[in-house]
């Protein structure tokens, strides 16, 4: 790789920006280590470049020394947070078991709310959110976190505007993101706006990972999940549904099955599910699609009969819908090789 002229490089990248990650006991293991990697990566990339390193990263916690995750992995933190070493960056990651991690970190809430005003990024991973929730900084604010806590975080803290699909978010200085493998977005985020969208998308291409992902987190499945429907009657309807998408059912005849009227069927459905019943069809046709698009020896028309679309076109619309690209360009994002012979 040709190292960029010296004349090229624009003086404000090249400072090395200090990243503290904080953790706690029981504090998601991958959480950190994704957006880690990310940035040492970065690094990477940029001492091929001939170019000093950009970020100087740290495990920062309430106390120092060994700090165990949910995992059998335990992070070493360096450094204890303060208000007066502040870094450029500070990452809240999240926690299983959330509420006990808040029972227990008012040190952390306590340092959100001092540092929020003076540092120049400050994120949250997945229910990191609730740290920066409980410091009342996010008030005003649009956030994000993973779906199956964004109700609980909007009734405990209406003042935030929480928006449950989103890979992340930002709001200012302030940086929320979604579960787990979404700090790693949000790490590539700020990867591109300190260093630019090349260095970013060299990073992502190294790490086997979508630099920006289409669609948001109602694409990963939680809606077809029918162990989640508390009515037995609906639950094996959703399963009925998924093994026979190969049929064209109305909403009446489905009510039928159900045992209900259409009315209190299409009410009682939407409740549960959370989606219409024609919606949860094509979301299960969609995800089918999903992952037929992996096998590159199958032709596009192949897919769209397979996931029980009516025709290609038919599942063109609805990747449109749903990610704002077609499935050949999802195919193409998620593949590294083959591509000259998938159709």
């Amino acid at each position: 790789m040709t190292a960029t002229p010296p004349s090229a490089i624009d003086a404000s990248t090249e400072r090395t920006r200090t990243v503290d990650i904080v953790v706690y006991p029981g504090f998601k293991a991958m959480e950190a280590v994704g957006p880690m990697s990310v940035f040492e990566y970065a690094n990477l990339h940029l001492a091929r470049r001939g170019r000093p390193p950009g970020y100087d990263v740290r495990i920062a916690s309430s106390r120092l020394g060994t700090v165990a995750s949910d995992t059998l992995m335990s992070l070493e933190a360096t450094k204890v947070l303060n208000t007066l070493a502040l870094p450029d960056s500070a990452i809240v990651v999240g926690a299983r078991h959330i509420e006990t991690a808040l029972a227990d970190g008012a040190a952390i809430v306590d340092w959100v709310a001092a540092a929020c005003p003076r540092i120049e990024r400050l994120a949250s991973l997945c229910s990191g959110a609730f740290f920066l929730a409980a410091a009342g900084v996010l008030d005003g604010k649009r956030a994000t976190t993973h779906w199956s806590v964004a109700e609980r975080l909007q009734a405990a803290h209406p003042a935030i505007a929480v928006e449950a699909d989103a890979i992340f978010i930002r709001d200012g200085k302030l940086w929320t993101s979604a579960g787990v493998t979404a700090g790693m977005d949000l790490a590539l985020a700020l990867v591109e706006e300190d260093f630019g969208r090349d260095l970013a998308l060299e990073v992502a291409t190294e790490m086997v990972v979508y630099l920006k992902r289409p669609g948001g987190q109602s694409q990963f499945s939680s809606y077809l999940k029918s162990e989640r429907t508390a009515r037995p009657n609906i639950r094996e309807l959703q399963s009925w549904i998924l093994d026979n998408l190969h049929e064209r059912f109305t909403t009446a005849q489905l009510a039928t099955r159900a045992m209900m009227s259409e009315r209190h069927f299409a009410r009682v459905f939407q409740q549960e599910v959370g989606l219409s019943a024609q919606e949860f069809i094509e979301a299960s046709r969609f995800e089918r699609a999903t992952h037929l698009l992996a096998d590159l020896a199958l032709p596009l028309k192949t897919v769209a009969a397979r996931a029980c679309f009516s025709d290609e076109a038919h599942m063109r619309r609805v990747f449109m819908k749903k990610l704002g690209i077609t499935p050949k360009l999802y195919r193409e994002r998620f593949a590294t090789t083959g591509l000259d012979s998938a159709a």
